[in-house]
């Protein structure tokens, strides 16, 4: 069951990749492979592709909250609180409540183990 897991892991991020080398380049995409990135466990490709979702859309709050999450995950806290800060400027403009309580909880969690 997990190989199946993997291989459809796989085939999402071929075609995310395919997506992006045709020229179709978005914040969405680039979120979407950060995620499908992070689910395979690759961190340095997963925060690559969230850092340019948030480059390309700076109000885009889940791509914040996971783009913190991956760099907490890869030990490297201060970005992920500097992350968060900024998502939950982001979700609170945006009117995202949920979001930005979720991430206001990752940030104290990470600056009590600073």
């Amino acid at each position: 069951m997990e190989e199946n897991l993997g291989a459809d892991s796989m085939g999402i991020i071929d075609n995310l990749e395919k997506m992006l080398a045709s020229g179709r380049d978005s914040a969405l995409l680039r979120y979407s492979l950060g995620v499908e990135y992070h689910k395979k466990g690759d961190l340095d490709s997963s925060a690559m592709h969230l850092s340019s979702a948030v480059e390309q859309d700076a109000a885009y709050s889940a791509a914040w909250k996971a783009y913190g999450k991956v760099l907490a995950e890869a030990g490297r806290g201060e970005d992920a609180a500097q992350a968060w800060q900024t998502g939950i400027e982001v979700a609170e403009r945006n009117g995202d409540i949920q979001a930005a309580k979720e991430m206001k909880v990752f940030l104290r969690r990470i600056q009590k183990s600073q």
